[in-house]
């Protein structure tokens, strides 16, 4: 099944006037100042939550104190898995959730934004003949995922077992010495996940839900919120029949009694260039770990990301987690055990580390690796709903299990959920986007409003370039931010909108043209 078009949905542009307007309707406190559903949180959960309830018929403010995407659904792998992870380990329902879900995104809601990565895991002579068996068995059980999810084979291949050669025209930096070959798998891949919140925030505003930007919850109560304005400084009261709180790691600061283990993934940021060509991403598998694997994503732009780790955090949760060395020693050890290429600590130029919200179950010991990925929709005494746990891919179903128990604390009339068949904006047939005549890593990025990003291009050359050298990002895109997806200053613009943020040195470089990118004609309407 396969989504129809939807170029532009009436309704969905984010803009600055629309959020001071939207804001400014909240705060008069009249009929059109209470909604049914307040959001508080806008990563893919929260905005999921806003589109699933806004389709149900409810009105719907979300707020987040920063951006979209600003928490940890802009520092994951970008990656949408099928679940293989959780069967290895037992968790037979979060690996069959994961893979209808994943099968929703790459058929339904978001073919332009999510489509099939192939991965290659490498067995060299640190994988033994057991472990690779194990492991050949393990990607054949995720096909029965995909069968029983029924995902096509035209959207995710078979796997398969690869010879040494086949194996390094896949990856010529792999080790050669000693590889007997290659297990070949395929999962789904985002090309950005912040850009993904940003379509699903933009669905629910196309549906009525007001979306609003640094404004913070600073109190949640039985029939609403106290917030401030963060551009002002203002505070005022947003009256609602029911709250869910989908902060994330912040989770436990609105609401008594959530605890959660959060738990740090790290990624490096390295140049194509360093590791060649990949035509696949690599499953390198972290000595003395049986289910383990560190991965190697080439993006397509120019970069090419390492990761991940999974160590427990503890303390305060910062807004921007930090990347520890001893993180990116081992990321570049395990590097080391399979490529041919020595990738050293300068050839680093940017590493992200984004924070899981893992509900604190007491019964994984020391290990947040261990901890179930299942999520977990919590109600406090005072109503407020709490969704927690989870993972990037299930987003849609934390969403709809969240909008179900805040329609019952709120004793709301709503419809059912809908929101595994509502195309995401910039969503459309395979047939329809291949006959668009724009740049195919427009089209996965914009889908069926490439051509409108493309078009600013064509209206004004000097926005047509790169703004930065070995990076593809042109100007049009930062003027489609601002213009359409609620981008209010540069670092919206350089580390969410794009990614341009995540190499220091080309963060640098771009600050210019993200500020003539604000500084254009007003944002269209």
């Amino acid at each position: 099944m396969t989504p129809t078009s939807s170029p532009a949905l009436p309704g969905s542009s984010l803009t600055a006037e629309r959020r001071l307007r939207e804001l400014g309707r909240l705060a008069d406190g009249g009929a059109d100042g209470v909604v049914d559903v307040l959001v508080v949180g806008l990563g893919a959960t929260g905005a999921g939550a806003a589109l699933d309830a806004a389709t149900r018929g409810l009105t719907v403010a979300a707020i987040d104190a920063h951006d979209l995407a600003f928490g940890t659904s802009r520092w994951s792998s970008k990656l949408i898995h099928g679940g293989l992870r959780y069967l290895a380990s037992g968790q037979l329902d979060v690996a069959h959730e994961s893979a209808v879900e994943r099968g929703i995104l790459m058929e339904r809601t978001a073919p332009h934004l999510v489509r099939a990565q192939p991965f290659v895991l490498p067995l060299t002579p640190l994988v033994s003949r057991g472990q690779a068996a194990l492991a050949r068995a393990g990607f054949l059980a995720g096909d029965l995922l995909r069968v029983g999810a029924r995902t096509s084979r035209g959207t995710l291949p078979q796997p398969r077992t690869l010879s040494a050669v086949e194996t390094r025209h896949l990856a010529p930096a792999l080790r050669p010495t000693g590889l007997r070959g290659g297990l070949l798998s395929w999962d789904g891949k985002l090309s950005d996940d912040a850009r993904l919140v940003t379509a699903i925030a933009r669905t629910a505003a196309a549906y009525g839900a007001r979306v609003l930007t640094r404004t913070r919850a600073l109190e949640l109560h039985r029939d609403g919120a106290l917030v401030r304005d963060e551009t002002t400084g203002q505070e005022l009261r947003i009256h609602a029949r029911a709250i869910i709180n989908a902060t994330g790691v912040w989770a436990g600061g609105l609401v008594d009694d959530v605890r959660l283990r959060p738990s740090r993934g790290t990624h490096l940021v390295l140049r194509s260039e360093d590791l060649g060509r990949l035509s696949a991403g690599l499953h390198i598998p972290i000595p003395g770990e049986a289910n383990r694997f560190v991965l190697v994503l080439p993006q397509g732009d120019g970069r090419v990301y390492v990761g991940l780790t999974d160590e427990p955090v503890d303390g305060d949760v910062p807004d921007v987690p930090e990347v520890p060395e001893t993180d990116i020693g081992f990321l570049l050890d395990v590097l080391g055990s399979a490529l041919d290429v020595t990738v050293h600590r300068a050839d680093v130029v940017g590493a992200f580390a984004g924070l899981r919200p893992l509900l604190d179950t007491r019964d994984a010991g020391g290990r947040t690796a261990d901890i179930s990925r299942k999520h977990a929709v919590l109600t406090s005494p005072s109503g407020v709903v709490t969704v927690v746990g989870g993972k990037l891919t299930t987003y849609r179903r934390m969403a709809q299990d969240a909008v179900d128990a805040a329609v019952a604390a709120g004793g709301l009339t709503a419809g059912p959920c809908r929101t595994a068949s509502v195309p995401l904006v910039g969503a459309a047939r395979p047939r329809v986007l291949s006959g668009l005549d724009v740049a195919p890593r427009l089209l996965h990025r914009y889908g069926s409003e490439a051509p409108a990003v493309q078009a600013l291009g064509l209206e004004d050359p000097t926005l047509a370039r790169p703004v930065v050298d070995g990076h593809p990002v042109t100007g049009a895109e930062l003027v489609w931010a601002v213009r359409h997806e609620g981008a209010l200053d540069t670092s919206d613009l350089l580390d969410r909108r794009t990614r341009i943020g995540l190499v220091p040195d080309d963060r640098s470089a771009a600050e210019g043209a993200a500020r003539d990118a604000l500084a254009r004609t007003a944002p269209v309407r």
